[in-house]
């Protein structure tokens, strides 16, 4: 039967006819055999090769002929299954002629005869392709024979040397313990080893007391800082939003959880569980609210996406947008697949569809989070998160404040009698005595509003105050004249002039018109001097507050959830309780208390009293209030009670009620009940406070803790549309959530949600995670994973080095219950790993890149080890773990140059004390602008999820380590400890260097140091202006008083810690 063979590729085969005759080894036995394989042996030289001009890509294939996939080879005529003799592939490989030869000359990649050998075995044995090993879930191998029985320590071991010995290389000699104590304990724990605990190790004789230091390290709190540092790029952790404003987001709570996570050891099945899934867990009737509360919090993950509020985006583009990082972010982390290829066509490479691609997104397509962040720090959904010494307390609550309300709605009924009898026997007389009577601080009374100037009380005392020429007048709610605003309307130098510390309440009628913009009613604010003061602002018809002394960074604001209605006269009463606190806020419309929104709670209480007058229309100078209706304003320099308020805003009413016939009022009263139960009831009054004070505690708990950003899953089946050419708007149909079809089919008693996905991705015959895993840790601690090629575990990634110790660890790992802990011990505690870093001319050619393992693992620190360990060795760390982030040292004008000016994070202020030296992990992270130290060490954005960072070695890096203040805090602060720990300088550097590098320094070695140190105790001597301006560098203080001294060693020390040895492992 003829096979039609396309006809540019038949021209190119049978042109071989003409080709030299060639020796063919397919008749000849050989190593491989039938048992030759396509994954191990074949398909690394067509990737090589062969796959660039003949495989996926359709924009650089030439001849039209595709080698990887076997129903096109075969299909071409390229390959005859089982007759090498009669393949032209082979013919083409044998070939002289160098314009027939393949690969072409051009290309610099002939191919070895033992690799035209395989070839030709291969299709002679019937050229069978395998599906692509990642594809295929793994199966624990037998451990390999070798020659050296002596070497392996375990199981890892085994593999390696059996490579080793296969490339004829031996391994390297076993590092000292000073050089495997610090290596451990940079790996481990993200630190250098602490002196003491590092010289009990060198000294201790016990057989077994290197697998005893790394248990200490693998207890120690720092070990789950640094697994959870690694986590954090995976899951594109942040702390602001990362589009438009770029504004804060307050995500520090999960990262906390993961810290957490990785010092419990969680078993990493359940940590995948809720970082995917735990807003869906069911933990069971027995679960207490903290387990339940830690669960979702660990669904975070998918919160730390790119969001955005900016005004013209179209929502339905954004939530298409947000699905689709969560399945990219996804597929990475667990499955090491490029899925995002599969967004507009087909994956090019991998057996992955657009269909498998919206498929999977639909898993992320069903959450309650809106398309807009809405600029603030916590984005619904939320949950509040009480501190740990709180939770007992915070549980409690719950229960004894629903009894206190029970309380309140019983006395509300049982009091209406009394109230019945109140009303029927009301007077003038006592309804006026049933409101405040202390004297207003400020009132602008209606009655006394006329046009170019109005009367105004001041503490009683009357006198005129002239109205701006622009300033109208309108008819106010009662018929009576009211302000018309049309930007500032007046100035009192001396009202409202309150600290932070005082508390105040002001009403006043007020009508808005409709429209949406923003502008203060009144005010005592300098715009100019940072925004110090405080004001009462109208946005989006919304009523809001701000007190601050610098506006963004030490100031709140507190925003009504509810609009105004439009052109309607309401009455406004804004209360302040004097606490400093966003909390202690209240607004209320007619009498009603609104539910607020924090916007910003960074008020450090510091002074908020300006020179800047009060201004009634505008802040000074700006802001101005346009189309405004104003009157019966009033400021008390107390905080009124809800029930105060209320009676203020039914003032009318209730004036109005003693006048009528007794029949005639109980229905006038009808609105008035809720005013006189909580000004006149004191049952219902006790009850009441007893309600607020237990909601006040909570609050108070709720003030020191934190938000946590959670998933939560809309009712019904996730779905989502294929897109064309991923175009939210060319939708091509629905599909339900589902899993790729490569992979093992979704089992049909899983839930088809995240969780669902989750147990899916868990399970044994899942070729993927397991894999994808423990290549990750691999690679945190050798620098490079098995898979070099971390975050693509698909056709075009990298071959593992080790095949057959990747799969052995996986199925490990999973058959010891995911433990983490137990995985990284093992590796860490192997020969392999124990190596010296030692490089022989033999390795350099045999395997430069140490894929291998022929020697230990060395290359640079990241860029939050290197500050870390700086931090350290000069004992300025603070260790406490956890809490939000913080802000070091940072050159001005980073956020500045790529913030927008109404964003909260334009403006870079450092923190001071503790939060200058805390790990950095800590260090708050601005997407568009990362911290300047650690973006230039590699450290990424954040803005999308990254599995392996880059590691490149340039300039700016030594500007950082040489000149950063931080850095030269640092070596000072060494230098400090090392003048005081003695008076002789050999002493004092070996103190530096032990701390440093973890051994003492070689004669030599000291002899070259101590001759740069009189160098630099020479200069400096001769320039004691200099040593006193280096010493001051950074806010700690340094004990030594002689200044040359201190700066000749802190340059020395600057020096060292610029070593390669230092910063490398």
């Amino acid at each position: 039967m003829l096979r039609l063979v396309p006809v540019a590729v038949l021209a190119s085969l049978l042109a071989l006819s003409s080709a030299a005759p060639r020796m063919t080894l397919a008749g000849q036995a050989s190593a491989g055999g039938s048992g030759i394989s396509y994954n191990r042996e074949i398909r690394p030289i067509l990737v090589e090769h062969c796959f660039s001009c003949h495989g996926a890509d359709s924009g650089s294939r030439q001849a039209d002929l595709r080698l990887d996939r076997r129903e096109n080879a075969i299909e071409s005529g390229a390959i005859v299954p089982a007759d090498s003799d009669s393949s032209p592939v082979i013919d083409r490989i044998f070939s002289d002629d160098p314009e027939v030869v393949m690969p072409p000359p051009a290309t610099k990649k002939p191919l070895s005869a033992q690799q035209k050998e395989l070839l030709t075995q291969w299709i002679a044995t019937g050229a069978e392709y395998e599906p692509h090993w990642s594809f295929i879930p793994p199966v624990k191998p037998s451990l390999p024979s070798v020659t050296n029985e002596a070497w392996p320590r375990n199981e890892i071991d085994r593999f390696i040397l059996a490579g080793l010995e296969a490339a004829g290389l031996e391994p390297a000699p076993e590092a000292d313990r000073r050089s495997l104590a610090r290596r451990a304990a940079l790996d481990l724990t993200g630190l250098p080893p602490d002196p003491v605990a590092l010289e009990a190790f060198v000294a201790d004789p016990r057989p077994d007391a290197y697998e005893a230091y790394v248990d200490a390290l693998l207890t120690s709190p720092a070990w789950g800082e640094h697994r959870g540092r690694h986590w954090l790029d995976y899951a594109r952790y942040a702390d602001t939003h990362g589009i438009h404003f770029d504004n804060e987001r307050e995500m520090w709570t999960f990262r906390q959880w993961v810290i957490q996570a990785f010092n419990d050891n969680l078993p990493f099945d359940e940590f995948t569980t809720l970082q995917l899934a735990g807003d869906l867990v069911d933990l069971g009737a027995a679960a207490s609210r903290q387990d339940v509360l830690d669960a979702k919090i660990g669904s975070g993950f998918n919160r730390c996406n790119v969001t955005t509020n900016e005004g013209g985006v179209i929502d339905e583009e954004y939530v298409v947008l947000y699905a689709r990082d969560r399945t990219e972010t996804t597929a990475t982390v667990w499955m090491g697949l490029t899925a995002g290829c599969a967004v507009c066509h087909d994956h090019k490479f991998d057996p992955f569809s657009m269909k498998d691609f919206y498929a999977l997104s639909a898993f992320f397509n069903n959450t309650t989070q809106a398309a807009k962040d809405g600029n603030v720090k916590d984005t619904p959904p939320i949950l509040p998160v009480p501190r740990a010494e709180d939770g007992p307390r915070f549980v409690e609550l719950e229960t004894t404040l629903v009894a206190a309300q029970t309380a309140v709605a019983t006395r509300r009924k049982e009091a209406r009698a009394v109230f019945e009898a109140f009303v029927a026997a009301a007077t003038p007389e006592s309804i006026s005595a049933a409101l405040p009577q202390d004297t207003p601080l400020v009132r602008l009374p209606a009655t006394a509003l006329t046009a170019g100037r109005a009367g105004v009380e001041m503490i009683g005392k009357q006198s005129e105050l002239p109205l701006a020429e622009k300033a109208g007048l309108v008819t106010g709610p009662d018929g009576a004249p009211a302000l018309l605003l049309e930007g500032k309307a007046a100035e009192i130098a001396t009202a409202g002039d309150f600290e932070y510390d005082q508390p105040f309440t002001v009403g006043l009628w007020l009508r808005v018109p409709g429209i949406d913009s923003a502008y203060a009613v009144v005010a005592r604010l300098d715009e100019p001097a940072e925004y110090r003061g405080w004001d009462l602002w109208v946005q989006g018809r919304r009523v809001a507050m701000h007190l601050a002394h610098s506006w963004p960074e030490d100031a709140f604001k507190v925003v009504a959830e509810s609009q105004l209605p439009a052109d309607v006269w309401t009455y406004v009463t804004l209360t302040y309780d004097g606490s400093g606190a966003a909390e202690g806020v209240r607004i209320y419309y007619d009498g009603i208390l609104q539910p607020l929104k924090i916007e910003n709670n960074r008020f450090q209480k510091h002074t908020i009293r300006t020179q800047a007058p009060f201004t009634i229309g505008s802040r000074t100078p700006g802001s101005p209030a346009h189309g405004v209706g104003l009157t019966d304003l009033t400021i008390h320099g107390r905080s009124f009670s809800a029930a105060e308020v209320e009676g203020f805003a039914k003032a009318g009413v209730l004036g109005r009620l003693a006048e009528l016939p007794v029949e005639q009022r109980s229905a006038a009263a009808a609105g008035l009940y809720d005013w006189w139960l909580g000004s006149h009831d004191e049952a219902f009054g006790a009850a009441s406070r007893r309600v607020a004070d237990l909601a006040g505690e909570r609050v108070a708990m709720l003030s020191r803790g934190s938000i946590a950003h959670v998933m939560n899953e809309k009712p019904g089946e996730p779905t989502a549309a294929i897109l064309d050419r991923g175009e939210y708007d060319r939708p091509k149909g629905q599909v339900p959530a589902d899993t790729p079809e490569v992979l093992p089919p979704f089992p049909a008693d899983l839930p088809r949600n995240r969780l669902g996905l989750a147990e899916w991705l868990l399970r044994p015959e899942h070729p993927l995670t397991a894999r994808v895993t423990v290549n990750r840790f691999w690679q945190e601690v050798f620098g490079t994973g098995l898979v070099r090629t971390s975050g693509d575990f698909g056709i075009t990634g990298e071959l593992p080095s080790h095949p057959e110790l990747l799969d052995w660890l996986a199925v490990d790992f999973r058959e010891h219950g995911w433990d983490v802990k137990r995985l990284f011990r093992h590796v860490v505690t192997s020969a392999a790993y124990r190596q010296s870093v030692g490089i022989t001319p033999e390795k350099l050619a045999a395997d430069r890149d140490n894929r291998l393992l022929s020697r230990g693992p060395r290359y640079r620190l990241d860029a939050e080890v290197i500050r870390d360990q700086a931090l350290a060795v000069s004992g300025l760390l603070v260790r406490r773990l956890g809490g939000p982030s913080v802000k070091p040292y940072q050159p001005d004008g980073v956020w500045t140059a790529v913030a927008m000016p109404e964003s909260n994070t334009k403006k870079y202020v450092a923190g001071s004390g503790d939060d200058l030296y805390r790990r950095s992990l800590y260090w708050f992270w601005k997407r568009s602008a990362p911290p300047t130290s650690l973006d230039i060490f590699n450290a990424p954005s954040r803005e999308v999820c990254v599995v392996r960072r880059d590691r490149t070695n340039t300039p700016l890096q030594a500007l950082v380590t040489l000149n950063d203040p931080q850095f030269v805090e640092a070596a000072r602060a060494l230098a400090d400890a090392a003048v005081a720990h003695s008076t002789d300088d050999r002493v004092r550097l070996d103190f530096v260097s032990r701390r440093l590098l973890a051994r003492p320094l070689a004669a030599d070695e000291q002899a070259l140091v101590l001759t740069t140190l009189a160098d630099l105790a020479a200069a400096y001597r001769g320039d004691p202006a200099a040593a006193s301006q280096l010493v001051a560098v950074g806010e700690s203080k340094p004990v030594s008083v002689d200044a040359p001294t201190l700066a000749a060693w802190t340059m020395l020390v600057n020096e060292l810690m610029n070593l390669d040895e230092v910063l490398c492992k």
